[in-house]
């Protein structure tokens, strides 16, 4: 509840427990054991920082928190909690906030997209799951869709790129060094797999602008509620998302130094989620965004069962805690019980380890951050009730509040931009048609070489049967000649020799003689 200028969580005794509000973007943790009451301590902070003015994400896992758009309902034992805070006199009142409802799914909000490039390489290794060579190859294919300007939209955008690169690895190698078709095919088989799990709806177009995050309400701030009903059911999925919401935080605003309050707070609830089976080099993105991020005044509170469920270099960072009960059931339960203990200011006025297993429900051990910054002593107590409806809304409710917000219109729609599949099928079309032309010019070629070929070869054989003829007619013309100079010949000679027979026998051998000297003279 926000009362006299802070953000009141609980009450140890007489005393009111509150974050000081430019203390509140020094991150927080609300932790705790299944049922301990961690969803009070949230609605509580995301209302007092609603009435600030300060607009709230949260992800709603169970989809309780979606009634904090309708005023809370009055009971017994709200009314026993009321006089025990003594509320009534500090103004409490049952109401609702404005709440905005998204959903990666498009069922129980207004659809959240992102784009490829958007969510990066880093991020998108982690939701794929690859080991450290194929993230290093999937870095490497978006330096070259950076260099060849080529938009990476939709999943369809990612593997057109990746089957390109396969197919001029060779080419690429001297450049971006060697990426094996093996790897490829592996990251295109994780893509096909997110593809079934419903990647076509939360990739592409249009994109969430973050900045539609940063809207009030007669002076209150939107809570931004994301319904992770059907998204927790993938932990992968889930964690990845979040992570990237919260770097698009990150990567947009704006530093803007220490603020009497912050810009927004970020809830990140199942925070174990983020943190199973982490590489490293994403670890370090963590770390960095959760430093940083507050200079730009961003809020991030962290929800899950065990603080130990939170690296260190993270937990470190996470200045105002409130710590629900936790249970010791094994040896290893009691270990992280003691380290949660050792992580507060010591109460001299109680044990932490013994209250911790202790605590009833709607109880938890809290220290916030004093006006220098420094942890405050902690302090054993009761949290405040929320004044919204503590009870899921109904589908029909939702909807209808999905449907009528500004914003619904715009992200309605999933729009398919012209991007990397769509140039890569342009491009290869083209290839297609430069090898089917390539092809038809070679044939005609080689079918104009053949009659060319043909045609030559038809032309000597005229051109041999025309010398035959000549030589045919040369020869008949000598043969012809050559017997009439002949015979002529031969008749004077035998005619010489004597009488009818002698005439006779000269013809003959004047003819052969004859053939013979003119046949030598037409050779010549």
């Amino acid at each position: 509840m926000y009362y006299n200028n802070q953000i009141w969580i609980g009450q140890a005794g007489d005393q009111k427990v509150s974050i000081i509000p430019k203390m509140a973007n020094r991150h927080g943790l609300i932790a705790g054991a299944t049922g301990t009451g961690k969803t009070v301590s949230l609605k509580v902070l995301a209302e007092s920082f609603s009435d600030m003015g300060v607009p709230v994400f949260m992800a709603d896992v169970k989809g309780d928190l979606s009634g904090m758009v309708k005023p809370g309902v009055d009971s017994e034992n709200m009314q026993k909690r009321i006089e025990y805070f003594g509320l009534s006199e500090c103004g409490f009142t049952y109401q609702g906030y404005p709440s905005t409802y998204w959903d990666i799914f498009g069922k129980g909000g207004i659809p959240v997209r992102t784009t490829i490039s958007e969510m990066g390489p880093l991020l998108l290794a982690k939701l794929l799951e690859l080991n450290p060579t194929q993230s290093s190859i999937l870095e490497i294919v978006f330096k070259i869709a950076d260099d060849e300007q080529l938009l990476l939209i939709d999943t369809k955008d990612l593997k057109a790129m990746l089957n390109h690169v396969a197919e001029n690895a060779k080419s690429y190698s001297s450049q971006y060094g060697n990426m094996t078709v093996q790897s490829i095919n592996v990251i295109i088989r994780a893509i096909v797999s997110l593809e079934a799990k419903g990647a076509d709806q939360y990739f592409g177009e249009t994109g969430l602008k973050i900045s539609d995050w940063f809207t009030k309400e007669n002076g209150k701030g939107m809570i931004n509620i994301l319904d992770c009903r059907s998204l927790i059911q993938d932990s992968s999925l889930y964690s990845t998302f979040l992570l990237w919401m919260l770097s698009e935080l990150f990567e947009t605003l704006p530093e803007v130094g220490d603020l009497d309050k912050p810009r927004m707070v970020f809830f990140f609830d199942e925070a174990h989620l983020l943190f199973n089976g982490i590489s490293k080099a994403l670890l370090e993105k963590i770390e960095q965004v959760v430093k940083l991020i507050r200079s730009k005044g961003i809020g991030v509170y962290f929800i899950t069962q065990n603080p130990s469920d939170i690296p260190d270099s993270v937990l470190a960072q996470l200045g105002n805690k409130i710590q629900h009960a936790l249970r010791a059931y094994t040896p290893k339960d009691e270990k992280a019980i003691k380290s949660a203990a050792a992580s507060f200011r010591k109460n001299p006025d109680f044990d932490t380890v013994t209250v911790l297993q202790n605590l009833g429900v709607g109880e938890a051990l809290v220290s916030v951050l004093d006006e220098e910054g420094v942890p405050t002593i902690v302090q054993q107590c009761k949290i405040l009730p929320p004044q919204s409806f503590m009870s899921a809304i109904s589908d029909e409710e939702r909807e209808q509040l999905v449907k009528t917000s500004d914003l619904y219109l715009r992200y309605k729609d999933y729009i398919d931009p012209d991007s990397a599949y769509e140039f890569l099928e342009r491009l290869h079309q083209q290839q297609e048609l430069e090898v089917a032309q390539a092809k038809a010019d070679a044939q005609k070629a080689k079918e104009q070489a053949k009659l060319q070929k043909e045609a030559e070869k038809q032309a000597q054989k005229e051109a041999e049967k025309a010398k035959k003829q000549k030589q045919k007619a040369i020869k008949n013309v000598a043969n012809s000649a050559s017997g009439t100079v002949g015979r002529e010949i031969g008749k004077a000679i035998g005619g010489s020799v004597g009488g009818k027979f002698g005439k006779t026998l000269g013809g003959n051998i004047g003819a052969s003689l004859g053939r013979s000297i003119l046949g030598t003279f037409f050779k010549g």
